[in-house]
Protein backbone atom coordinates (compact mmCIF):
# COMPACT_ATOMS: atom_id res chain seq x y z
CA UNK A 1 0.00 0.00 0.00
CA UNK A 2 1.32 3.42 -0.97
CA UNK A 3 0.73 6.93 0.24
CA UNK A 4 -2.24 8.94 -0.99
CA UNK A 5 -2.14 12.66 -0.28
CA UNK A 6 -5.01 15.10 -0.49
CA UNK A 7 -3.23 18.43 -0.82
CA UNK A 8 -5.31 21.47 0.14
CA UNK A 9 -4.07 24.98 -0.45
CA UNK A 10 -5.20 27.42 2.23
CA UNK A 11 -7.81 30.01 1.38
CA UNK A 12 -6.93 33.30 -0.24
CA UNK A 13 -5.10 36.05 1.65
CA UNK A 14 -4.82 39.68 0.64
CA UNK A 15 -1.21 38.97 -0.36
CA UNK A 16 -2.08 35.95 -2.51
CA UNK A 17 -4.80 37.99 -4.23
CA UNK A 18 -2.14 40.63 -5.00
CA UNK A 19 0.29 37.88 -6.19
CA UNK A 20 2.85 38.82 -3.52
CA UNK A 21 5.51 36.32 -2.49
CA UNK A 22 4.14 35.04 0.79
CA UNK A 23 6.36 32.53 2.50
CA UNK A 24 6.83 32.73 6.23
CA UNK A 25 4.97 36.02 6.70
CA UNK A 26 2.04 35.02 8.88
CA UNK A 27 -0.89 36.65 7.07
CA UNK A 28 -4.52 35.77 7.71
CA UNK A 29 -7.29 34.77 5.35
CA UNK A 30 -9.18 37.45 3.45
CA UNK A 31 -12.99 37.46 3.34
CA UNK A 32 -12.80 35.49 0.09
CA UNK A 33 -10.36 33.07 1.74
CA UNK A 34 -12.73 32.48 4.65
CA UNK A 35 -15.50 31.58 2.19
CA UNK A 36 -13.13 29.28 0.27
CA UNK A 37 -12.07 27.51 3.47
CA UNK A 38 -15.68 27.02 4.52
CA UNK A 39 -16.48 25.57 1.08
CA UNK A 40 -13.69 23.01 1.59
CA UNK A 41 -15.87 21.40 4.27
CA UNK A 42 -17.19 19.16 1.46
CA UNK A 43 -14.02 17.06 1.82
CA UNK A 44 -13.80 17.16 5.61
CA UNK A 45 -15.96 14.07 6.10
CA UNK A 46 -13.73 11.82 3.99
CA UNK A 47 -11.63 9.21 5.78
CA UNK A 48 -7.98 10.09 6.44
CA UNK A 49 -5.29 8.25 8.34
CA UNK A 50 -3.89 11.60 9.43
CA UNK A 51 -4.65 15.29 9.03
CA UNK A 52 -1.85 17.85 9.10
CA UNK A 53 -1.53 21.55 8.40
CA UNK A 54 1.21 24.11 8.22
CA UNK A 55 1.64 25.93 11.50
CA UNK A 56 1.12 29.30 9.79
CA UNK A 57 -2.18 31.01 10.62
CA UNK A 58 -3.66 30.89 7.13
CA UNK A 59 -3.48 27.08 7.14
CA UNK A 60 -4.61 26.64 10.75
CA UNK A 61 -7.60 28.91 9.98
CA UNK A 62 -8.40 26.96 6.82
CA UNK A 63 -8.40 23.66 8.71
CA UNK A 64 -10.67 25.08 11.42
CA UNK A 65 -13.10 26.55 8.89
CA UNK A 66 -13.14 23.26 6.97
CA UNK A 67 -14.17 21.55 10.17
CA UNK A 68 -11.18 19.24 10.52
CA UNK A 69 -8.88 18.70 13.45
CA UNK A 70 -5.39 19.07 12.00
CA UNK A 71 -2.01 18.74 13.67
CA UNK A 72 0.02 21.89 12.90
CA UNK A 73 3.64 21.39 11.87
CA UNK A 74 6.39 23.76 10.72
CA UNK A 75 7.51 21.08 8.23
CA UNK A 76 4.62 22.08 5.94
CA UNK A 77 5.36 25.82 6.03
CA UNK A 78 5.81 27.67 2.77
CA UNK A 79 9.18 28.40 1.19
CA UNK A 80 11.08 31.12 3.06
CA UNK A 81 11.40 33.91 0.49
CA UNK A 82 13.66 35.98 2.77
CA UNK A 83 14.15 39.53 1.49
CA UNK A 84 11.59 39.15 -1.29
CA UNK A 85 8.70 38.41 1.10
CA UNK A 86 5.78 40.67 0.25
CA UNK A 87 7.12 41.73 -3.14
CA UNK A 88 5.49 41.11 -6.50
CA UNK A 89 7.24 39.79 -9.62
CA UNK A 90 7.51 43.31 -11.06
CA UNK A 91 9.27 44.54 -7.91
CA UNK A 92 12.07 41.94 -8.21
CA UNK A 93 15.43 42.62 -9.83
CA UNK A 94 16.30 40.63 -12.96
CA UNK A 95 18.77 38.35 -11.14
CA UNK A 96 16.08 37.25 -8.68
CA UNK A 97 13.54 36.83 -11.49
CA UNK A 98 15.96 34.62 -13.43
CA UNK A 99 16.69 32.59 -10.30
CA UNK A 100 12.99 32.01 -9.75
CA UNK A 101 12.54 30.98 -13.38
CA UNK A 102 15.40 28.47 -13.03
CA UNK A 103 13.76 27.45 -9.73
CA UNK A 104 15.60 24.22 -8.86
CA UNK A 105 18.82 26.08 -8.05
CA UNK A 106 17.13 29.11 -6.50
CA UNK A 107 18.20 30.41 -3.11
CA UNK A 108 16.11 33.28 -1.75
CA UNK A 109 18.21 36.21 -0.52
CA UNK A 110 18.35 35.72 3.28
CA UNK A 111 15.85 32.89 2.86
CA UNK A 112 15.64 29.22 1.97
CA UNK A 113 17.09 27.22 -0.91
CA UNK A 114 14.74 25.22 -3.11
CA UNK A 115 16.88 22.13 -2.44
CA UNK A 116 16.51 22.36 1.35
CA UNK A 117 12.82 23.25 1.01
CA UNK A 118 12.24 20.06 -0.99
CA UNK A 119 14.20 17.93 1.46
CA UNK A 120 12.12 19.28 4.37
CA UNK A 121 8.86 18.40 2.66
CA UNK A 122 10.04 15.01 1.41
CA UNK A 123 11.27 14.02 4.88
CA UNK A 124 7.89 14.88 6.37
CA UNK A 125 5.91 12.98 3.74
CA UNK A 126 8.20 9.94 3.97
CA UNK A 127 7.49 9.85 7.71
CA UNK A 128 3.73 9.58 7.17
CA UNK A 129 3.69 5.93 6.23
CA UNK A 130 1.14 4.14 4.05
CA UNK A 131 -2.43 5.41 3.97
CA UNK A 132 -4.51 8.43 3.03
CA UNK A 133 -3.39 11.74 4.46
CA UNK A 134 -4.87 15.24 4.31
CA UNK A 135 -2.32 18.07 4.19
CA UNK A 136 -3.51 21.68 4.42
CA UNK A 137 -0.60 23.73 3.27
CA UNK A 138 0.78 26.25 0.78
CA UNK A 139 1.13 26.59 -2.99
CA UNK A 140 4.89 25.99 -2.99
CA UNK A 141 4.62 22.84 -0.87
CA UNK A 142 1.85 21.48 -3.07
CA UNK A 143 3.72 22.33 -6.24
CA UNK A 144 6.82 20.51 -4.96
CA UNK A 145 4.79 17.39 -4.21
CA UNK A 146 2.95 17.56 -7.54
CA UNK A 147 6.27 17.85 -9.38
CA UNK A 148 7.55 14.87 -7.43
CA UNK A 149 4.55 12.87 -8.70
CA UNK A 150 5.10 13.95 -12.31
CA UNK A 151 2.62 16.85 -12.52
CA UNK A 152 3.33 20.57 -12.50
CA UNK A 153 0.27 22.78 -12.18
CA UNK A 154 -0.52 25.94 -10.29
CA UNK A 155 -2.95 25.23 -7.44
CA UNK A 156 -5.04 28.27 -6.58
CA UNK A 157 -6.04 29.18 -3.01
CA UNK A 158 -8.97 27.21 -1.63
CA UNK A 159 -8.53 24.22 -3.96
CA UNK A 160 -7.08 20.73 -3.68
CA UNK A 161 -5.35 17.95 -5.60
CA UNK A 162 -4.99 14.25 -4.85
CA UNK A 163 -1.77 12.37 -5.58
CA UNK A 164 -0.48 8.88 -5.04
CA UNK A 165 3.13 8.30 -4.11
CA UNK A 166 4.84 4.90 -4.26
Amino acid sequence: MGVTLRLVRHGETDWSAERRYTGRTDVTLSEAGIAQAQALAVISGDQYDSVWCSSLTRCVETARLMGVSADPTPHLQEFDFGKIEGLTWDELDSTTQNGLLDFNGFVAPNGESVVLFGRRIDAFVEGLGPGRHLLITHGGVIRHLLRRSGTDVDVRPGTWRDIDLP
